[in-house]
């Protein structure tokens, strides 16, 4: 009742301010009870949302209010997150300087601390205070548009994703009480950001159309200490714990005796998202955590997907469970393996590239405003498959082990980046001609960016250049994109056309250039031997 009452009057708040059936509204803002009241007030007005995660720079914020048009911003006049205050406000005022589509910014108060207040500015508690708190929920169809989300693909320009209403509200409420065995009375906890896909499907819509009680975490893993998340399982007798493996990696070198130090009796079942988690960690994540007693799901879906598409339940009572395996599809998704000449691979114990053989509710229906980009993306590479981006190998019992991206994508910690994002950005610093980013293995993050860079002839300054390209990536992107290693090299592998061979960049970096594979195609086949070079000295000043 007190969060239909948030609701109703949020939403009263926006109509009054001219926002109707249809607008775009952003939500900046961290998690909380306030930032789920905004989406769901959209949402029972007809609006749409389009919640940008916290943690991205005033030039991503902007460029995503400038593609979806969005009406308003909805954020808090400061965030906190991990014992620290992040400036929510400052970095709205800086993006909608270059946004003529925003009409008013609606500023809550999560701190005691007073903000600079502009002239489209307006204080949101002061307004919901003032209005009724019924609000009679707009009518809609059910392919009307629910949110939108960004997301990244292998060409640099972010993707609105386009979800339904009825479809991925349905998909989200299904998967939520199958794959996690959801049963009334329990309490959920996913501490996923509401700014991901899994924010939208397992902190708000999944649990909130089940009836759950639906846990928000807004902090971070180790804060005050390493022994957090578990803090918050025993207080809060938490049954069903969905997190990331970046997570539990990071936790896991902290041992054990964070863990122990609570009571994680009250948990049943574990989920894992947003990579396929490896062994170790699953491992740890299943006997420390879970005390070897609850179902561990390792669930495969993206923010394209709406919802779990691969994991180990449902399943028949008590069927085997693989370790960092996501093994079994849901309802209605028929997953198939390609070769490279797009025929579909039949039998057992083969690789091929994972796509999905027919429709299901949750899944996107468009990019905003650039459908072609949608087809192009999705449904070109295999004519009457959606193609998810993934390669998977099918066991031999004819279970789905999911083995990575096929594109120039990567994953840090659980978020999503084209690689063509970084170079886009690093490109801009004058004295940096060329740049190539590659995803290397990163034992906490899952993947880190490695940067290799070309620079102009008569640049000194290697070290300031690199400060200064860090700098450059986390104003245009976010802080978790900066690249954990630049490596200065005199070209780039290229190929005669241009195109630049990262295979090879990849070999070099993963010292496995004793197996480079054919490089005849390079305009000159000698840089190898250069950038070899270039990386053993870099290794042996101790910079990796």
């Amino acid at each position: 009742r007190e969060l239909l009452d948030l609701t109703c009057r949020l939403a009263n708040t926006l109509k009054k301010y001219g926002i109707e059936k249809g607008d775009k509204v952003a939500i900046y803002m961290s998690v909380s009870p306030l930032s789920v009241a905004a989406m769901l007030a959209c949402a029972r007005i007809g609006a749409i949302h389009t919640v940008i995660f916290a943690g991205f720079s005033a030039e991503s914020l902007a460029g995503r209010i400038m593609d979806s048009g969005c009406k308003a911003v909805i954020t808090y006049n400061q965030g906190l997150r991990g014992g620290r205050i992040i400036e929510l406000k400052k970095t709205v005022d800086e993006a909608v300087k270059n946004c003529p589509s925003i009409k008013h910014v609606f500023v809550a108060q999560r701190t005691d601390n007073k903000v600079q207040m502009g002239d489209c500015d307006i204080s949101l508690e002061e307004e919901m205070a003032k209005a009724a708190s019924v609000c009679t929920p707009e009518s809609m169809d059910s392919e009307d548009v629910l949110f939108m989300l960004y997301t990244s693909g292998s060409t640099g320009k972010p993707k609105g994703i386009v979800h339904s209403q009825a479809g991925y509200l349905l998909y989200a409420a299904l998967t939520h009480k199958y794959v996690f065995d959801y049963q009334q009375g329990d309490v959920f906890g996913c501490v996923a950001d509401i700014g991901w896909i899994t924010g939208h499907s397992y902190v708000v819509y999944g649990p909130l159309c089940n009836g759950a009680t639906s846990v928000l975490f807004e902090s971070t893993p180790v804060y005050p200490d390493p022994g957090r998340y578990w803090e918050v399982v025993q207080r809060l007798k938490i049954n069903q714990f969905y997190g990331a493996p970046t997570a539990i990696r990071l936790l896991l070198n902290y041992g054990e005796e964070w863990v122990k130090k609570y009571d994680r009796s009250s948990l049943k079942t574990l989920g894992s998202v947003g990579e396929p988690i490896n062994n170790e960690a699953w491992q740890w994540f299943y006997h420390v955590v879970g005390e070897g007693r609850c179902t561990l799901v390792d669930t495969w879906w993206q923010t394209e997907t709406g919802g779990i598409c691969i994991a180990p339940r449902p399943s028949e009572e008590n069927a085997e469970i693989i370790p960092a395996m996501a093994m079994r599809p849901f309802f209605g998704i028929i997953p198939v393996l390609m070769d490279e000449n797009g025929k579909v691979i039949e039998g057992n114990d083969v690789p091929g590239a994972l796509c999905i053989a027919q429709p299901w509710p949750g899944m996107a229906r468009t990019i905003y405003g650039d459908h072609q980009r949608f087809v192009d993306a999705y449904f070109k590479a295999y004519p009457g498959y959606y193609f998810t981006g993934d390669g998977a190998y099918r066991t031999k019992k004819g279970y789905y082990q999911i083995t990575g991206r096929m594109d120039d994508v990567i994953n840090i910690s659980g978020h999503r980046l084209g690689t063509a994002e970084i170079e886009d950005a690093m490109a801009d610093h004058p004295e940096v001609p060329e740049t190539a980013v590659i995803g290397y293995p990163h034992k906490i993050k899952g993947e880190g960016a490695f940067a290799f860079i070309v620079l102009k002839e008569q640049t000194a300054h290697t070290d300031r250049v690199k400060e200064e390209l860090k700098a450059i990536v986390a104003s245009k992107i976010a802080k978790y994109a900066v690249p954990d290693h630049i490596l200065v090299v005199k070209r780039l592998p290229k190929t005669r056309s241009g195109k630049i061979m990262r295979r090879l960049l990849r070999k070099v970096v993963t010292e496995q250039s004793s197996s480079m594979g054919d490089t005849t195609t390079l305009d000159d086949p000698s840089v190898v031997k250069e950038i070899l070079d270039a990386y053993q000295k870099y290794k042996e000043k101790g910079s990796l």
